[in-house]
């Protein structure tokens, strides 16, 4: 993934981690708006949830932004 959208995920991620606590979950989906319009991207951090890491639909905010972090 670019790195734009691997900083948006972890902004994201803080942002959830810090107004719900660290017990909070997402989908790929909070990463973008309801209206898509970038659907490479959105189909790229798909594959990334689904296929690379095998990740459930939501899953715990802090897992996501340590995956992100440790594969920089």
């Amino acid at each position: 993934m670019n790195k734009e959208i691997r900083q948006k995920i972890i902004e994201v991620c803080d942002a959830k981690i810090d107004k719900k606590g660290t017990n909070v979950g997402l989908s790929f989906y909070a990463f973008f708006k309801n209206k898509n319009d970038n659907p490479k991207l959105l189909i790229e951090v798909a594959k990334w949830w689904i296929e690379t890491h095998q990740l459930d639909h939501f899953e715990k905010a802090v897992k996501i932004k340590t995956i992100i972090q440790n594969n920089d």
